[in-house]
């Protein structure tokens, strides 16, 4: 049985649990933040199973996901969801091998910006470097060593390629999803899997019949690590779908969803979050965000630290963007700036101001000067 606790709870009670499950990796004694799905591949799992017969609501209800939530297609999902969302999908669809189908029947392109990078890459290995830097697009994991997830390594006398995927057998769905995925591109472009083995670390499904007719190679379960071996013979051909320059535009895309990702992951940008609906209140001291955050103050000051900054850093930073985003615009007047913000009295709005541009806030929207 998949376990997923409860981090919230967890931390709550001032616990920081190193799990080692699919739900959250573990490093050097730290918990981590629940890892995250795109909004676009949870949709093409749930699109496939209702497809195959599953209710959608039920589908909804069952991995407590939104319908709302995956409409935009860059939106992220907690990973939890997702492999709720599988668990249900297959019980609903009456079909164990969904994972392995998820991967086989549904192109990658059409449920996320990392497929259209790999069919406007050149070449297969261009291809396969694009997945590894922007594969956390697709899905979160932690991997062996902190490196890319997808590795090519030489053993035996082969040329393996290896999901380094930690806890990969605590859900297999995953390994299957993506495996087929592997052998499904290059045929969906006129081209022979360049397939001569499939090693898995999960043990046999129950349905191998599914695994060789996808892989068309010999499938070994309980196997020491997940790696697909390929015929280093294979000379692929170039393989670009698309213009040129949509790789770049592709690639410039895929980077700003990869900075959001990051911002969103550091504890500054949780903070930030928290700050940002409350900021107005005035109520913005530092035990009230660490107890939100389910941390004591003491290692909220050690987290932010370690990321360079303190929580005043933070608070002030926060303050001074959004005051000169609404000063801006124009919408709003100084006043009502200074109390967006945090300030409860206009003198020490405009003491902050002046300190953090040189100016009054009037003198700085008379003269035209504001930026951030």
């Amino acid at each position: 049985m998949l376990f997923e606790p409860n981090l919230a709870t967890a931390n709550q009670r001032n616990m920081t649990p190193c799990v080692k499950s699919v739900i959250a990796g573990c490093r050097d004694g730290a918990a981590m933040a629940e890892p995250t799905v795109g909004a676009g591949y949870a949709r093409g799992l749930m699109e496939l199973a209702v497809a195959k017969g599953a209710s959608r609501q039920a589908l909804a209800e069952r991995s407590g996901i939104e319908l709302a939530d995956l409409r935009d297609q860059d939106a992220r999902i907690p990973f939890s969801k997702y492999v709720a969302l599988m668990r249900a999908g297959k019980a609903l669809a009456g079909d164990p091998a969904l994972g392995l189908h998820y991967g086989d029947a549904v192109d990658i392109a059409e449920v996320s910006i990392v497929g259209l990078i790999g069919q406007a890459s050149a070449t297969p290995m261009e291809g396969f470097r694009q997945l590894n830097r922007y594969v956390r697009l697709i899905v979160e994991t932690d991997n062996e060593g902190g490196g890319d997830r997808f590795q090519m390594k030489a053993r035996d006398g082969g040329l393996w390629m290896v999901d380094t995927r930690r806890h990969a057998e605590a859900f297999p769905e995953l390994t299957e999803s993506a495996f087929a995925q592997f052998v499904s591109t290059p045929r969906r472009l006129g081209l022979t899997a360049p397939l001569k083995a499939v090693h898995v670390t999960h043990s046999d499904p129950g349905y191998r019949d599914e695994y060789e007719r996808v892989f068309g190679a010999p499938i070994t379960f309980d196997a020491d690590w997940n790696a697909l071996q390929i015929d280093p013979a294979w000379a692929p051909p170039n393989i670009a779908r698309l213009p040129k320059y949509v790789f770049g535009v592709l690639s410039e895309r895929a980077d700003a969803l990869l900075a959001e990702l990051e911002t969103s992951k550091s504890v500054r940008g949780r903070v930030e979050a928290l700050l940002l609906p409350i900021l107005h209140t005035g109520e913005t001291g530092m035990d009230r965000v660490a107890g939100k955050l389910g941390l004591s103050r003491q290692t909220l000051f050690r987290r932010l630290k370690a990321e360079g900054v303190t929580f005043e850093t933070v608070l002030d930073e926060l303050r001074r963007r959004l005051a000169l985003d609404y000063m801006s615009a124009r919408k709003v007047s100084v006043n009502e700036t200074a109390y967006l913000v945090g300030f409860s009295e206009p003198a020490a709005f405009s003491r902050a101001f002046k300190r953090w541009t040189g100016s009054s806030p009037r003198a700085a929207r008379a003269a035209g000067a504001l930026q951030r």
